[in-house]
C-alpha cells in the first residue's frame, strides 16, 4: 500500500477510511502521520541540549535466530518480514543499528501504542520519589468521584498493575466492547449512529461500576487504567498530562524532537496509547530506564522506582499472557518476560516495543505496523530476535 495518500490532491482510492484509520493496511502509512487524522497536543522538547548517543556501527544483519515456528532466520530476515518501521539497538549507550523502513525518517513521529503507558508510568514514578503520590493509598484518596465507581477499595499500585477488579473487556475486534467505547471517547474514532457512548475518557471512566472480582486477585490488561493513573497525576498537580511529560521527561531527557498527544473533546491527552515520538526519542527512555533512572548525572526517576518494576508477581499472571511470556509478569505499566531475568518492556499493539535489557547493558526499540492487533508468534520471534543481539554483542565486546 505504498500509494495511501500519494498524489496532489490524493484521490479517493487512495484516501483512508477515517473509521479505518489505525488498522491494516491503512497503518502503514496513518502511524506515522496521526496528526492528519487526529486531535493533538504537542510536548515540547523544550530548548536544551540533545542528548547525544556515540555511534558504533556494528554488522549485526546477519546474525542467525529462530522464528516462532522454529526455522532459522537473519535479523535483516526478521526486520524485513515483521512491516518494520524503524528500528534501533543501543549497546553500552552507543547506538550500533539503526534502520528506517516503509518511508519512516530519524525525525518521523511514530504513534506508540500502548508503550505510551510506560512513559506516564515514569512520570508517576517521579512524584512518587517527591511524596506526592503514595502507591499504597486508595484511588480515591485522588479522585473522589471514583467512589461511585468499580475502582472503589483499589490501590493506586493495584491501577499501575492492572490488577483491580473493573470490569472492562479489551476485545479490539468487538465493537460493543469497552475498547471500543475507549476509540470513541478519545476522539480515536467517531461514535456509532443510535448508539450512547461516552464524550470523552473521564465520561467513560465514571461508567465503569462493575467489578468482576477482588481488587488484587489477578493481572488483566485494560488499557483504561493507565488514564485513571494519568487523571490521578493530572489532579495532583493541576497540570495537563502532555505538559507534565514534557516537563518531567522530555526536556530533562534531552529528547531530539518534540513529540504529541492526541486529545479527546475535552483536552485530555491518552496516556493509554496516544504518545507518538522519533524511535531515538524512544531509545533515549530505553536508556535513561537502563540507568537506573540518571541521565547525564542527574536522576530523573527515582532509580528504587525503576528497581520496583521487577517486583512484578508472576502468580498473577496467566493465561492468555503466558502464551509469550510463560514466567512473565507485569509492575507499574511495564511487562516482564521472564520474572528470573532483569530486563522488561513497553510494548504496544500492531508490533511496538522497548526492550530493556541490563543483563547485555542493551536498549532495543521497534517501531511496526503489523497487520494484527497482537500477534505471539509475532511477538515470541521479536523477544529470539532481541535475546539474539544481546547474546551476540555480550560475547563481541567480551572477546576485545
Amino acid at each position: 500500500m505504498s500509494d495511501i495518500m500519494q498524489g496532489f490532491p490524493v484521490t479517493r482510492d487512495q484516501r483512508v477510511p477515517h473509521d479505518q484509520w489505525d488498522r491494516a493496511p491503512w497503518n502503514r502509512w496513518t502511524f506515522q502521520n496521526v496528526r492528519q487524522f487526529v486531535a493533538t497536543t504537542e510536548v515540547w522538547r523544550g530548548d536544551g541540549a540533545v542528548w547525544e548517543f556515540k555511534r558504533r556501527p556494528t554488522d549485526l544483519a546477519q546474525i542467525e535466530l529462530e522464528d516462532a515456528d522454529g526455522s532459522i532466520t537473519t535479523l535483516q530476515g526478521w526486520i524485513d518480514s515483521s512491516y518494520t518501521d524503524s528500528v534501533l539497538v543501543l549497546h553500552r549507550g552507543e547506538i550500533v543499528f539503526e534502520q528506517y523502513h516503509n518511508n519512516m525518517t530519524e525525525r518521523t513521529l511514530h504513534l506508540s501504542q500502548s508503550m505510551s503507558k510506560s512513559v506516564v508510568a515514569a512520570v508517576a514514578g517521579i512524584l512518587i520519589g517527591r511524596g506526592l503520590i503514595d502507591p499504597a493509598e486508595q484511588v480515591t484518596r485522588y479522585l473522589p468521584e471514583l467512589e461511585a465507581t468499580a475502582w472503589r477499595g483499589a490501590s493506586l499500585q493495584q491501577v499501575m498493575d492492572m490488577t483491580t477488579g473493573v470490569r472492562y473487556i479489551e476485545d479490539y475486534e468487538a465493537l460493543d466492547s469497552d475498547i471500543a467505547a475507549t476509540d470513541i471517547a478519545s476522539g480515536w474514532k467517531r461514535p456509532i449512529p443510535g448508539t450512547d457512548t461516552p464524550a470523552c475518557i473521564w465520561d467513560q471512566i465514571l461508567t465503569l461500576t462493575e467489578r468482576v472480582r477482588k481488587h488484587g486477585e489477578k493481572f488483566q490488561y485494560r488499557s483504561i487504567e493507565t488514564d485513571v493513573l494519568a487523571h490521578c497525576l493530572e489532579r495532583v498537580t493541576q497540570t495537563r498530562l502532555a505538559d507534565l511529560v514534557s516537563h518531567e521527561i522530555w526536556q530533562p531527557l534531552g529528547c531530539e524532537e518534540s513529540a504529541c498527544f492526541t486529545v479527546d473533546s475535552a483536552g485530555y491527552a491518552l496516556a493509554c496509547g496516544g504518545l507518538n515520538a522519533t524511535l531515538r526519542d524512544y531509545a533515549r527512555f530505553g536508556q535513561m530506564l537502563l540507568q537506573r533512572g540518571k541521565v547525564r548525572g542527574r536522576q530523573l526517576v527515582p532509580a528504587e522506582w525503576v528497581a520496583d518494576i521487577h517486583n512484578a508477581d508472576h502468580n498473577l499472571f496467566a493465561e492468555p499472557y503466558t502464551q509469550a511470556a510463560p514466567n512473565g509478569g507485569y509492575r507499574n505499566l511495564f511487562w516482564i518476560e521472564d520474572v528470573d531475568r532483569p530486563g522488561f518492556m513497553a510494548r504496544g499493539v500492531f508490533g511496538q516495543l522497548i526492550y530493556v535489557d541490563p543483563g547485555d547493558d542493551m536498549v532495543a526499540v521497534k517501531l511496526s505496523s503489523w497487520p494484527e492487533f497482537t500477534s505471539v508468534p509475532r511477538l515470541k520471534t521479536a523477544l529470539n530476535a532481541i535475546h539474539a543481539l544481546g547474546k551476540f554483542l555480550h560475547r563481541s565486546t567480551s572477546e576485545k
